[in-house]
């Protein structure tokens, strides 16, 4: 009778283990559900990233940048030898030199036909005064006026000439002058700059490489604004307009959150499936709507880091 009586009591105290098992797992997934069900929409952060290639061929002599190193916009972090191109500048140079010296300096070169003019209009006046004293013939009037004539013609003629070869020559150091701003700009691009104010996240080239257009030197990215992309059921965007004030929690582990405030910035115009890794407070939607919203980022929003937002929070622009 005592066995009896114990296996009894086990059996009694089995089901009430189980019983609270029971109670502990329900309640644990009624508070999953309940966190699950917390936000409307999940997403990442992304932000602007660029990738910084090479715009001049050459060997790359330095490249002063380390992965995680914040950089300014237009901020010099390296160059590409540039010797060949700076040669051929100063050929361009010498060039243009060369071909001023050729210009003719038209009022030299004019001076002593004109001079020849001014004579023969002197002795025009000196034949026509003789001519009214009866001392001269006409004769020796018209003679001097077809000189005078024909030193005009020769005149007219050589500024033509000159001016013709001077403008020639202008020309042609229009064209050198343009080469050297073509080597100015290729110089230019031989030191790397940074296009944005960020940080570095890939460096892909080393000092002693030799770089080609287009070759990738490092990626950078804007990491103080960051963009939390999510997507919402069409349903839910009737309470969205872009500008609206929402808040965003930043996802920092189990029980780990922090609040920021963000602005809504875009809405597609197109509808796409859930992607997989994102969750709505609808899991039967097929179709989602993507926006962005701009987060300040306070230094521990990280790229790819999982955020949260909740409609309730919105507020007007």
């Amino acid at each position: 009778m005592k066995t009896e009586s114990n296996s009894i009591q086990f059996i009694s105290n089995r089901g009430l283990r189980l019983s609270i098992l029971t109670l502990l797992f329900s309640s644990l997934l009624l508070s999953c559900n309940k966190s699950k069900n917390e936000y409307d929409a999940a997403g990442t952060f992304e932000t602007t990233e660029v990738i910084v290639s090479a715009e001049s061929s050459g060997k790359i002599l330095s490249l002063n940048i380390e992965e995680g190193q914040i950089l300014k916009r237009n901020e010099a972090v390296g160059t590409i030898d540039s010797i060949q191109l700076y040669l051929k500048k100063q050929q361009l140079l010498s060039s243009g030199k060369a071909m001023q010296s050729r210009r003719p300096n038209v009022e030299k070169q004019i001076a002593a036909i004109k001079e020849q003019i001014s004579t023969a209009i002197k002795e025009r006046k000196r034949v026509e005064n003789l001519l009214r004293a009866n001392a001269a013939n006409q004769k020796q009037l018209d003679d001097v006026k077809s000189q005078i004539s024909i030193l005009e013609r020769q005149l007219d003629a050589q500024k033509t000439s000159l001016e013709t070869n001077n403008q020639g020559i202008t020309d042609e150091s229009t064209g050198v002058s343009l080469q050297v701003e073509q080597m100015e700009d290729q110089l230019n691009k031989c030191i790397i700059l940074s296009p944005i104010d960020g940080t570095v996240l890939v460096k892909y080239a080393e000092v002693g490489e030799v770089a080609i257009p287009g070759k990738a030197l490092f990626k950078i990215a804007n990491t103080e604004n960051m963009i939390l992309r999510a997507y919402l059921t069409g349903d839910q965007l009737t309470k969205l307009k872009v500008g609206q004030k929402i808040k965003v929690y930043a996802d920092f582990g189990a029980s780990s959150t922090r609040e920021y405030s963000g602005q809504l910035a875009w809405i597609s115009s197109k509808s796409e499936f859930t992607p997989k890794t994102i969750q709505t407070r609808d899991e039967r939607a097929n179709l989602v709507y993507a926006i962005k919203i701009n987060v300040k980022n306070d230094g521990f929003l990280k790229i790819g880091q999982y955020g949260n937002i909740k409609l309730e929070s919105l507020t007007n622009k």
